[in-house]
């Protein structure tokens, strides 16, 4: 890797699963991967490709989607720094059954399939943590799964942008502002509703005092009137 590379060590020694490795794990894994820089809306994998690597995101954020009927597009969730993704088709031995794409310039590390098997081989506390990644994707995709499809659009979108808080976080300066804009088009896309069904419930809720938007910009004023909208509404 070249000098002017991000320290991928640096940024994955203090990283669960990577802190699992010992040295000389963590720097096989380095070695042998590679570090693509993806600008915004650039192509990182896509459906229907054979996975060859596990992609881990060292900087920036990254949206995943599926096509579905018509050509309209699902966000199946968002995957921040830190965090992995294209692991579950590749230990599948599946083609990948969604396409991930940068939501913003980002810098990705790929660690060919071969290295990572041979990790979790020689490292138990690797192997489970995988295990545990998957047990919890599963669970979250089952849930969201229900919300998508049995509430209506207010319970879709509450619980939509409760995940966003769950995986992005709050802007620091307390407001409670989501530390992710998101356009309302994308909004839509991650709450199964259409596009006019997503600004009339937005401005809904902001009229009734659970959120203040401006522009792209969403703060949670009463996070519980949310949590309730996304059980029963």
């Amino acid at each position: 890797m070249s000098s002017n590379e991000p320290n991928a060590r640096a940024i994955l020694q203090q990283k669960h699963p990577w802190n699992l490795l010992s040295d000389s794990e963590l720097n096989y894994m380095i070695e042998h991967s590679a570090i693509r820089h993806v600008k915004k809306n650039g192509y990182i994998y896509g459906e229907g490709e054979q996975p060859t690597h596990l992609i881990i995101v060292l900087s920036g954020k990254v949206k995943i989607f599926k096509t579905g009927m018509g050509g309209r597009n699902q966000i199946v969730r968002f995957i921040k720094a830190d965090q992995l993704l294209g692991y579950r088709a590749m230990f599948a031995g599946e083609k990948y059954v969604t396409t991930a794409t940068a939501f913003e310039p980002s810098i990705v590390l790929e660690v060919p399939e071969a290295v990572v098997r041979r990790l979790i081989h020689d490292n138990p506390d690797l192997s489970f943590a995988f295990i545990h990644f998957l047990s919890v994707d599963l669970g979250i995709a089952d849930a969201r799964s229900v919300v998508l499809t049995q509430s209506h659009v207010r319970g879709r979108l509450a619980e939509s942008l409760l995940h966003l808080k769950d995986n992005f976080g709050l802007e620091a300066d307390g407001s409670g502002t989501l530390a992710v804009t998101l356009s309302r088009e994308d909004l839509a896309s991650l709450s199964n509703m259409t596009t006019s069904n997503a600004i009339r419930t937005l401005a809904q809720l902001s009229k009734e005092g659970i959120l203040e938007v401006k522009g792209r910009k969403i703060r949670i004023l009463d996070e519980d009137r949310l949590q309730r909208i996304s059980k029963f509404e």
